[in-house]
């Protein structure tokens, strides 16, 4: 076992009915976006269905069981992975009873990282389409690489990320929106990019979140949308690892958060609690290091993305050279593609002209539980984590949807 990750051919056991959940892959397999067809893309579009925003299309099938709902929370809990709910499971016993019960699994959007799947959720779009293409991107036509979770205006949010939210087009149809998390992400760039169109409250921890999220569901007299968002189980998965002790202290407040909300919903409402990504292991074995490795820096300008998804930006005329390179040092454990081979096997969607730039020319997509890390080049806590995302694994791709009604 790997940081929580096991080896058996499935999850937690699949919710009965019509949407119910489908078997799992190998935690390790690779998972493609299911972008239109049970993606995170799908969950707001499906939510403003239910509540009878026109032209809102509900792709995940949430209008028959969810008949007569008027208010929806839509809860993210960062990190929590369809694959990390067994492990879970002795602490949050809710969590694991409602998986098992009302739960299905969805994937992220690639790369299977937080900014990426925060707009993506917020969009309703697939990545290529918002722009928001990895943890770090560079910045076109300058070296700049600028990282979405310390994003503070520059660039322009409203032109980085130019697709109107859904909660803009909620509230544009008369739905009472409001976004409930961490006080200091309010106006940051990602916030602005993933959640513009919704009254922001902050709330500094899980019983906060649980109330903010309550009071806010219960003041509408109409259709209500409330969106909130956890980060603390993927910070302790990062710090100390899947199953660690902080682990396990993160996943019971988690629980904790889940069983308030559950216990005080409307009976006209419903809760919506999904993922952004999964998380797994990395080993000390299974470290490469650009930044001691002179051959993986050969060629290369500039380098984004993280540690399971790396963007390489080459000197022009070297991407035959650096792809050649890489896939001789990396082997098995990691896939060497020019973008134009990414983008055409539809791991971003569809990519606008404007926004290739922001991907590699050459992207290394790590395989199994293989990290490339820039032990000088980045930060170096980025190095000294346990557990790591952003890959397409199941385990990182696969995450939950959750439906409970009031």
């Amino acid at each position: 076992m790997t940081g929580g990750v096991t080896p058996e051919p499935s999850g937690p056991p699949a919710a009965s009915g019509p949407n119910g959940g489908v078997p799992a892959p190998d935690p390790l397999a690779l998972v493609a976006p299911r972008y239109g067809d049970g993606s995170l893309a799908d969950v707001l579009p499906s939510a403003l269905a239910v509540l009878g925003v026109p032209g809102a299309t509900d792709r995940l099938g949430l209008t028959g069981r969810l008949a007569g709902v008027r208010r929806l929370a839509v809860l993210l809990v960062d990190g929590l992975g369809w694959y990390q709910i067994p492990t879970a499971a002795p602490y949050a016993p809710t969590l694991a009873g409602l998986a098992a019960t009302v739960g299905r699994p969805l994937t992220s959007g690639f790369p299977s990282t937080t900014p990426t799947s925060l707009v993506t959720l917020g969009t309703g779009a697939a990545p290529g389409a918002h722009g928001v293409l990895g943890f770090t991107v560079r910045v076109p036509g300058s070296d700049r690489v600028l990282s979405h979770i310390e994003w503070a205006g520059d660039p322009d949010p409203l032109r980085w990320q130019p697709v109107p939210t859904q909660l803009e087009r909620a509230r544009a149809a008369g739905v009472a929106v409001t976004v409930v998390s961490r006080p200091e992400f309010g106006g940051s760039g990602l916030t602005v990019a993933a959640n513009r169109g919704g009254d922001y409250r902050g709330a500094a921890g899980a019983d906060a979140l649980a109330g903010t999220m309550l009071a806010a569901l219960r003041a509408g007299a109409g259709p209500t949308l409330v969106s909130g968002y956890h980060p603390d189980l993927d910070r302790h998965g990062h710090l100390t690892g899947v199953d660690s002790a902080p682990w396990r202290v993160a996943a019971s407040e988690v629980d904790a958060l889940l069983a308030r909300l559950v216990d005080g919903l409307p009976t006209d409402a419903a809760l919506l609690v999904t993922a952004d990504h999964g998380q797994l292991d990395v080993p000390a074995g299974h470290r490469f290091d650009l930044d001691t490795d002179p051959r993986l820096r050969a060629g290369i300008e500039v380098v984004a993305g993280e540690a399971r998804v790396r963007y390489l930006h080459v000197v022009p005329g070297a991407v035959d050279d650096v792809v050649a390179t890489w896939s001789a040092v990396l082997g098995d454990a990691a896939r060497v593609r020019t973008r134009d081979e990414a983008v055409a096997a539809g791991w971003f969607g569809p990519v606008p002209e404007e926004h290739l730039g922001r991907i590699g020319d050459v992207v290394v997509t790590c395989n199994d539980t293989y990290a490339v890390l820039a032990t000088r080049s980045e930060s170096p806590l980025a190095s000294r984590l346990v557990a790591y995302h952003g890959s397409d694994t199941a385990a990182e791709m696969t995450i939950p949807l959750l439906v409970v009604r009031g």
